[in-house]
């Protein structure tokens, strides 16, 4: 998205999503509607902070986990999930470039104003780096590819198909585990400013269509069967 961005295709949407979000899931406080997002804001705490910031790092750790318990028990599982993760990618970027929406953090700080020169912002998760004292999501997302790529949030997608394929390799307890920080980033995303709840709802479809369209179509083509001599050549 660095060589030609998803603003240079589309019209950026920015006061849109957090119309839809106030109408769909706006909270009534003190005589008015608050976004989740802002609802979250006024009600923060340190707690909600580190926890919020915790889980939001494990969406990189707790995939790669997995990854590496199939790559020495079940390659061909391995290989499902790793394909399941670019379908889920492919139809983020596609719905970046078809919707390039603006996160809650950047309406919040220049309104409808359009800045394309702007690196990330941690938003709330600066709480969590004052907390440990590091700038650690500063560094993140001031690296930032393009801030206009909040819809859907692939943060949200991604544990689901993690999920799907523990639950699938009868990794019970995993699956426990992963259900739960599924929530936990799901609320972190939402609580960080970072993704309307539409947006997370938006990541969850990605993951159950690139696994309806995997799982549900492909696997049972001739796929299955180049895999396996995909998996016969690599492992010969």
């Amino acid at each position: 998205m660095r060589v030609y961005p998803n603003y240079m295709v589309n019209e950026v949407r920015i006061i849109e999503p957090y119309q839809i979000e106030k109408a769909l899931f706006g909270i009534n406080s003190d005589q008015n509607i608050f976004t989740p997002n802002e609802f979250f804001k006024l009600n923060s705490s340190s707690v909600l902070d580190l926890i919020s910031g915790l889980f939001y790092l494990t969406w990189v750790p707790v995939p790669l986990a997995l990854g590496i318990y199939l790559f020495f028990t079940d390659k061909k599982m391995l290989l499902r999930f790793s394909a399941a993760y670019l379908f889920a990618n492919l139809l983020g970027f596609c719905i970046y470039y078809l919707y390039p929406a603006a996160p809650p953090w950047y309406f919040a700080k220049y309104g409808s104003i359009q800045n394309f020169n702007i690196p990330g912002d941690p938003a709330q998760l600066l709480r969590f780096d004052e907390m440990i004292g590091f700038p650690l999501f500063t560094n993140m997302y001031s690296k930032n590819a393009n801030v206009f790529a909040a819809i859907p949030s692939l943060h949200a997608a991604y544990p689901v198909i993690t999920w799907y394929y523990a639950r699938k390799k009868k990794l019970y307890l995993a699956s426990a585990l992963i259900f739960i920080d599924i929530l936990g980033i799901w609320f972190a995303a939402v609580y960080s400013f970072h993704h309307y709840v539409i947006d997370v709802l938006m990541g969850l479809g990605c993951a159950l269509v690139a696994l309806f369209i995997f799982e549900g179509w492909l696997i049972k083509t001739k796929v299955s069967v180049l895999m396996d001599k995909y998996l016969s050549f690599v492992t010969s």
